[in-house]
């Protein structure tokens, strides 16, 4: 099964709440035929489809528990299979979070081709998610809490973008430009993929 997945193009798209990283991911989708995916949809869409597991993850996630990293490389691994002979290659969205993410989904599915770094200040990010909470009636979408959220991910991410570093993979992208300005960047680090 992941047999199909060893020549997928696989790129890991990471930057902070407010970096642009959805609507880029939306953009890269529509120009190069990527298969779109995020951890947090997945998870969603699998309690709302009422499965078996989607009611454990349920149980999991309303006593505010993380759900185990096996059980989101399991999901992940298997809409990537179901997608493998029509997608041009995988976006994943937020994800790793952690060193140990990244790890185990090259064990378990296999090593991605790109990190694309989103990179936007963190003005910027708290501006954007400021505007966005305007309209989003976003609970999360408030000062106090949107500076926790940057924390909480920068210290996350920090050591995910040295460990691909070190590699060679990641391609960072200044967001603080307007959408096609930050797409002409993420549109030539795609292409010297080819």
């Amino acid at each position: 099964m992941a047999e199909k997945l060893k020549n997928s193009k696989i790129i890991f798209v990471v930057g902070g709440p407010g970096s642009g990283k959805g609507t880029q991911c939306e953009k890269i989708v529509h120009q190069y035929g990527y298969t779109h995916l995020s951890t947090g949809d997945l998870l969603r869409a699998e309690v709302s489809s009422g499965s078996e597991r989607g009611k454990h993850l349920s149980a999991i996630m309303e006593k505010g528990e993380l759900v185990p990293l096996d059980t989101v490389l399991d999901m992940l691994r298997d809409a990537m299979v179901a997608k493998a002979d029509t997608s041009k290659g995988f976006l994943i969205d937020g994800y790793p979070r952690e060193v140990k993410q990244g790890e185990e989904f090259e064990k378990k599915i296999a090593p991605p081709s790109l990190l694309l770094y989103i990179d936007a200040g963190s003005d910027t990010m708290v501006k954007r998610l400021l505007k966005r909470a305007e309209t989003s009636g976003r609970a999360d979408d408030n000062e106090v809490t949107i500076k926790k959220r940057l924390d909480t991910y920068y210290k996350a991410t920090e050591p995910v973008i040295s460990h691909y570093e070190s590699r060679g993979i990641v391609r960072k992208i200044n967001a603080e430009g307007s959408v096609d300005d930050v797409f002409k960047q993420v549109t030539a680090a795609l292409e010297a993929l080819k």
